[in-house]
């Protein structure tokens, strides 16, 4: 099975790297050559032309930062789907809108093209070792036939259903994470005033009801307030947040607490803070508190 890789962004390319490194017949496709280049220094094939790589692959993969790129990308003038062959299956490890994978899907589908929504949780660190979680939506045969590469990138590969419920898991998880990582800067900036070693602080959670893997993962950074340049960006989880804002807005669900938390990190962004870690929300919790 020939594979097609397209984005080698923070999470793309561990992933392509693990394709290659596991055998995979990998073709890789992003508008930076340098890291196309890199790949094919790798021993990968590559190509400057997504046409290219479409018409000369098995299966296409995409991990792309936003709605916009990926409709653009997949379903665009110049798209995969101009270029697409019958039964060539397109996966998206993108972290979209449902509707995204659904249209997706639907217009694939008129050109008898499979589609499987795939996102990923596990940070780059996870697409780096191989370790991470992917959430398939999409025909159960579909991805029974290519789940050997997905575990190439994924301890974790769990079919959810059907178009979309991939989808619909990641952002399930995203407002889970930006929940509890506002909750965990709040607890932080409560510890800062009690005068409670941050570190200590998260050891004890760690083995009480309070812990979770967010307060895990911010205690160390916010101790060393270690928050500029982060390869877990505040613009990303903006993005998850406001997606998951307004499918509730849409569908007539109350979510108060997503959407104060995303008050929170778009407050980060007006502050020109869009690479800053998301543990640096407790600067927004600071910076209110002196206003008080």
């Amino acid at each position: 099975m020939r594979i097609g890789f397209v984005g080698l962004g923070n999470m793309g390319q561990g992933m392509a790297d693990n394709l290659l490194y596991k055998n995979s017949d990998i073709t890789v496709y992003t508008r930076t050559e340098s890291k196309v280049q890199n790949m094919i220094n790798k021993g990968a094939k590559g190509t400057n032309s997504l046409s290219d790589l479409v018409k000369n692959v098995d299966v296409v993969m995409t991990c792309l930062p936003d709605v916009e790129t990926s409709l653009n990308v997949i379903l665009g003038e110049e798209g995969i789907i101009k270029f697409a062959k019958k039964n060539q299956v397109i996966i998206d490890h993108s972290t979209v809108a449902v509707s995204t994978s659904i249209l997706c899907r639907n217009e694939l589908k008129k050109i008898n093209v499979k589609f499987l929504d795939a996102p990923i949780s596990g940070g780059p660190m996870g697409a780096s070792s191989g370790t991470l979680t992917i959430m398939v939506g999409g025909e159960k045969k579909i991805f029974d036939h290519v789940k050997p590469h997905l575990l190439k990138m994924g301890t974790n590969v769990k079919y959810m259903g059907n178009s979309g419920s991939g989808t619909g898991m990641k952002l399930i998880n995203q407002l889970l994470v930006g929940v509890n990582t506002v909750a965990s800067a709040e607890a932080f900036a409560f510890a800062n005033k009690v005068g409670v070693d941050l570190e200590i602080a998260s050891e004890l959670l760690g083995v009480s009801w309070g812990g979770s893997k967010m307060v895990e993962r911010s205690a160390p950074i916010t101790k060393g307030r270690n928050f500029p340049n982060s390869a877990a960006p505040v613009r990303n989880l903006n993005k998850d947040l406001g997606i998951i804002n307004d499918f509730a807005r849409l569908n007539n669900l109350s979510l108060n607490l997503t959407k104060n938390s995303l008050d929170m990190f778009s407050e980060l962004m007006n502050d020109n803070k869009s690479e800053y870690d998301i543990a640096g929300v407790i600067e927004i919790i600071e910076k209110n508190s002196n206003n008080l």
